[in-house]
């Protein structure tokens, strides 16, 4: 009998578990090396909403719609751990100050905010608590023989042949691996280090949760709302299953920290975020704030994620970029990924897209100047 192939995954986040749990169900033995926390970035303080068909006429369009399948299956599969429900979601928008015309009945919601439109129904949108989905996906992973580990990957190792070999950690261990994945979300530019990839950036992204109990119905909001100033935002809330509505409107550019414990909010964006949801909600104005968060969310230059095989280096692979769509599109990547890498080529997804050779390798001398 051959022995189990074994791979070492960069990252802890949604990506890297789900990579993890495919994997590991295949009866390979995926190791995750993590030198922050399981979901300790994007993948647990994002709003976790989930669409089966807004990628359509893209190139995400078959991946998202993959995933938005095995997001159900795998609830079911595995007892939902993580709170996943199907949503109504609402678009609308909204003024600082304006009485209005009164929200469709809604008494959770001011009188100013106006709803144009149905955006998606319970079968078209849903939601799962992104937190408990990545750390959920992560001890599935274990349970099938995935091991997962506190640390950072330094250096890969080439045999004679120059074909990858294994990796060191830090602290100086040296770890045999068949295959290596990097998922690190927007800190997998420090792979560039040891591979020519392409440059993965972090936009960064505010959010408040809210204890609302069960002040707001399972429905979901996309609105427009002007400041009194006359600045436009784009507030996103989700009403989760747990009893808690994840809310965000505010996002930046700005230096990616080295450590990921190290992100911090810009200045003032929490009271704006809280000013906005008094306007928007009295079920708001009177719940307290359970958490205050930022996260950088990894992109690419084209918009695109970057999945598959590392030009250059048999063994290699990236999973990370996904933007905006991390969490919905995460079961469809680590299928993917587990099919490309036990297989040869994935069967259920076309990875053509978002090969990491379309792109320009990353110039790791830029990383010092940082």
């Amino acid at each position: 009998m051959n022995p189990a192939r074994r791979i070492i995954i960069c990252g802890g986040g949604a990506i890297g578990t789900a990579i993890a749990y495919f994997l590991s169900r295949r009866g390979a033995q995926p190791i995750v090396i993590e030198r922050h926390e399981v979901a300790g970035s994007a993948s647990g303080k994002s709003g976790g909403f989930l669409a089966l068909d807004w990628c359509r006429g893209t190139a995400l369009d078959r991946l998202a719609r993959r995933s938005f399948a095995l997001h159900a299956a795998l609830a079911e599969e595995l007892g939902n751990p993580w709170g996943y429900r199907r949503l109504t979601t609402y678009g609308g928008y909204a003024r600082e100050g304006d009485d209005g015309r009164g929200a469709a009945g809604r008494p959770w919601l001011s009188a100013g905010v106006t709803l144009t439109g149905r955006l998606g129904s319970p079968q078209t949108t849903a939601l799962v608590e992104p937190r408990a989905c990545t750390t959920g996906m992560m001890r599935a992973a274990e349970a099938l023989g995935a091991e997962l580990r506190t640390g950072a990957v330094t250096s890969l190792l080439r045999g004679p042949t120059g074909a990858l070999a294994g990796v060191t950690l830090d602290g100086g261990e040296i770890v045999e691996v068949d295959d290596v994945v990097i998922a690190m979300g927007p800190w997998s530019v420090l792979a560039t280090r040891w591979l020519p990839l392409p440059a993965v950036y972090g936009y960064k992204g505010h959010s408040l949760i809210f204890d609302t109990g069960t002040a707001i119905p399972a429905e979901a909001l996309f609105l427009e709302y002007q400041e009194a100033s006359g600045e436009v935002l784009t507030p996103e809330l989700f009403a989760r299953a747990d009893g808690t509505t994840w809310i965000c409107a505010i996002s930046s550019t700005g230096p990616l920290p080295i450590d990921p414990a190290a992100v911090a909010p810009d200045n003032g964006a929490h009271a704006r975020l809280e000013a906005m949801c008094r306007s928007l909600s009295p079920a708001l104005a009177s719940a307290p704030i359970m958490a205050r968060q930022a996260c950088f969310r990894p992109v690419t230059d084209d918009g695109l994620p970057l999945i598959g095989a590392v030009p250059g280096l048999a063994g290699a692979y990236v999973a990370t970029g996904h933007s905006v769509w991390g969490m919905l599109n995460a079961p469809a990547t680590g299928e993917a990924m587990s099919e490309l890498i036990l297989d040869g080529a994935a069967q259920q997804v076309d990875l053509a897209p978002f090969a990491p050779g379309r792109l320009s390798p990353f110039d790791p001398a830029l990383l010092r100047r940082r």
